[in-house]
Parts: C-alpha cells; sequence; structure tokens
C-alpha cells in the first residue's frame, strides 16, 4: 500500500478576488515545486461556479506533510502568499488512495495503438528470426522452444495494456525474470538485441509515431537492463510481482 496522501484544499473565492487568487497560488507554487515531500499539485476552478477552487497536492506522505514541509525553510514563504486566503478554506483534509482506480478510454492502451495481439504476434515472429540468425545473439537462445515467441507475444500484449494472457497462463513478472538467471548477458547483447527489436517493429508494421515509438522504446530498455541484472552471477531472485504495465509516459499519443 502506497504511503503517499493527497490533501485536498476547498476554497471559495470571491469573483473579484479570483485573479489576485490565482497570482498568489501561482507564485506560492514554487514552493510546492522545489518541496520534496511534494509529488504533483494541481489547483481546479468549478465550471459551475467560478467562485470555488480545489487545490489538490499529493505528498509522500501526511507526516511529511506536516513534519517536513511544513517545518522547512520553504514553508513560511508558501504561508505568506496564500495567507490572505486562508479565511476563504472550506476544507483541508488528507485523503489517502484505495484501491478503486483505473484509467478511462479517453486514451488507448499501447497495446490497442500499435494494433492489438496480432501486432505483437508479428513482432516476435519477426524478431526471433532475427535473433536466431544473429551471431551475437544466437548462443543464447541456443535450444529455443518452438512457442517462445509466442509466449513474448503474450507478455509483451500484457505489459503494453492488453488482456493478462500472460499472467494466466504463465505466471507473473518473476516467471519471466527466472528465465534470464545465470544466462550471463553482456551488454553488447542487449543493445544488439534493442536494435533487433525496433528494426522488427519496422518490419512487423507497428506504428512508427514518435509518441508511440518512444514510449516502446523505455520498455524495451528498462526490460533489456533487468534481464542484464538478473542473468549476472549475483543475482537474486525478486520478490513477487505483477506484469508491469507499461503507459505513454511523457508524451500521450498525438492526434493531429
Amino acid at each position: 500500500m502506497t504511503t503517499e496522501t493527497v490533501e485536498y484544499i476547498r476554497y471559495r473565492i470571491p469573483e473579484d478576488r479570483s485573479a489576485e487568487f490565482l497570482s498568489a497560488y501561482t507564485h506560492a507554487s514554487a514552493k510546492l515545486a522545489a518541496a520534496p515531500q511534494c509529488v504533483d499539485y494541481e489547483l481546479a476552478r468549478c465550471e459551475e461556479d467560478f467562485e470555488h477552487y480545489v487545490l489538490r497536492i499529493t505528498w509522500t506522505s501526511t507526516e511529511d506533510h506536516l513534519e517536513g514541509f511544513r517545518k522547512s525553510e520553504l514553508f513560511p514563504d508558501f504561508l505568506a502568499d496564500i495567507r490572505p486566503y486562508i479565511e476563504n478554506i472550506e476544507e483541508m483534509r488528507h485523503y489517502k488512495p484505495t484501491a478503486v482506480r483505473g484509467r478511462g478510454a479517453a486514451v488507448p492502451t499501447l497495446f490497442a495503438w500499435a494494433g492489438g495481439a496480432e501486432a505483437f504476434s508479428r513482432l516476435t515472429t519477426v524478431f526471433y528470426e532475427k535473433v536466431l540468425a544473429d551471431d551475437l545473439l544466437a548462443p543464447v537462445f541456443e535450444g529455443l522452444a518452438p512457442e517462445h515467441a509466442e509466449h513474448v507475444a503474450l507478455w509483451l500484449t500484457e505489459v503494453f495494456g492488453g488482456p493478462p494472457a500472460y499472467s494466466e497462463s504463465q505466471g507473473a513478472h518473476g516467471h519471466m525474470v527466472a528465465k534470464h538467471m545465470g544466462r550471463g548477458i553482456t551488454e553488447p547483447q542487449r543493445r544488439r538485441w534493442v536494435n533487433l527489436i525496433q528494426d522488427a517493429a519496422d518490419e512487423a508494421g507497428l506504428p512508427t509515431d514518435a509518441e508511440f515509438r518512444s514510449a516502446f522504446l523505455a520498455y524495451v530498455e528498462w526490460g533489456t537492463r533487468l534481464a542484464v541484472h538478473f542473468s549476472g552471477p549475483d543475482a537474486k531472485p525478486p520478490a513477487e510481482q505483477p506484469v508491469p504495465v507499461w503507459s505513454w509516459g511523457a508524451a500521450p499519443p498525438y492526434r493531429g
């Protein structure tokens, strides 16, 4: 369970003070941005009643907010900026996130954007043809099981937001990690893997837009570096974890 806490501060600001209120919080937000206890923040204005505002601040924990930020050198200046509006606060409380959370369909998953299960099946088919013909990687995959490409396709399908077929048929993250234990994967082999899967993505017809490819490559870099780590001589199996689910990251899908 995360220790993060969400603070909500609800304001009622007269219309004739709204401009100065927004200006004050624009200035005060610099202190929030500089606070190591602050994860993120957002000030929203009610559409139905312009006098109502809600400030949402995610803190690393309630204690970090009350004992860390409020006792830091940043707080006096923050308080000075917002002091004129304290009397306008209608609620100021901390909330702990629950397990009820998720994403809507407004932003497609990377899985859907890529073209679904068929796209990842094409990808792994093309990719492992390249791997087995590659002098540097072929020794790593010697004796490759015929169903290996299909299993990796299921893994990528789940990682990029598709159905949890890998978890249901193979296992969770630890199952995938276990396949790399003791293999002694080198950095040159990792880099070749990264290059070949990008070539395979081109040949398999995966989307070439910058936003998708940057997210795709981000996972490939993360996953292959973990593979190198867990293939080392001193690596220990990780605690059981679910299959990671990758999202768009810094750049959401571009829609012209």
